[in-house]
């Protein structure tokens, strides 16, 4: 199948290139695109695949739920909240599919997945959680996550999901990956980028948010290397300003 990166991928910035349907677990040599959120694909990209729609559920297991790769962050938080589950309160403002959470331990503040993540079927096994690596916005394993495997939290907590919208509320609302660039340890990226003169900035027809440093948002009509120029741009800044090497949470795939 064929799908045009320019209206798939949040961003909104690609081109039209070849990726494969995977219709069944197995070890799989490929760069997964998933739901195409926090994602910048060159248009030359080659060897990527998405995972067919058998693998967008969510089944009560019991001690634990089962939910499958390809199932989005808004049906995941939507199935915790309705049966009054805990833990997955931040979802709410993230997109993406349960593959992309994993594979990135995706969060907000001080929440993220790892706090509910029992097992993932990689490759077609399943392995713990102590196997998978997960620490800030990233992870050790390697290879195709067909599966999770969460824990059963009882007591949905309103107070977290209220503070989750409320930063929400401040995120740019132009086509964005969602934050460009890890946090670093004790501070903020959005911060150093904003002291580097980078809030606002613009290089062709990308630029970095307004309302929020951290953004690199789609001006409008925006080309994958536009998108990398400032990418590079703005680790060469905070590095020359403040002697910190920005790390991209921003999975860049070419």
């Amino acid at each position: 199948m064929v799908l045009d990166f320019s209206k798939y991928s949040s961003v909104k910035i690609g081109g039209r290139v070849e990726v494969a349907l995977l219709r069944a677990c197995g070890s799989y040599e490929v760069q997964m695109v998933g739901l195409g959120n926090n994602l910048l694909v060159s248009p030359h990209a080659r060897n990527l695949a998405i995972l067919d729609r058998c693998f967008d559920y969510i089944e009560d297991m019991g001690s634990f739920v089962e939910v499958g790769a390809r199932t989005s962050a808004q049906k995941l938080f939507g199935y915790f909240r309705d049966h009054n589950l805990g833990g997955l309160e931040f979802l709410s403002a993230l997109p993406g599919s349960m593959g992309g959470l994993l594979k990135m331990n995706a969060g907000m503040k001080a929440h993220q997945m790892s706090d509910v993540v029992l097992q993932a079927n990689i490759n077609g096994t399943w392995v713990d959680t102590e196997a998978l690596g997960l620490a800030y916005r990233t992870s050790a394993f390697e290879g195709v996550v067909f599966g999770v495997r969460l824990q059963k939290k009882r007591g949905f907590r309103e107070g977290i999901l209220q503070e989750c919208k409320q930063m929400r509320a401040y995120h740019p609302k132009k086509p964005s990956f969602g934050s460009c660039f890890k946090n670093p340890p004790g501070d903020f990226a959005g911060r150093l980028l904003e002291a580097a003169g980078l809030k606002g900035f613009s290089l062709g027809r990308v630029g970095f948010s307004s309302a929020h440093a951290n953004f690199l948002i789609n001006i409008g009509g925006a080309h994958f290397e536009e998108a990398l120029d400032l990418i590079a741009l703005a680790k060469e800044q905070v590095f020359e300003s403040f002697g910190i090497l920005l790390q991209e949470e921003v999975c860049i795939l070419t």
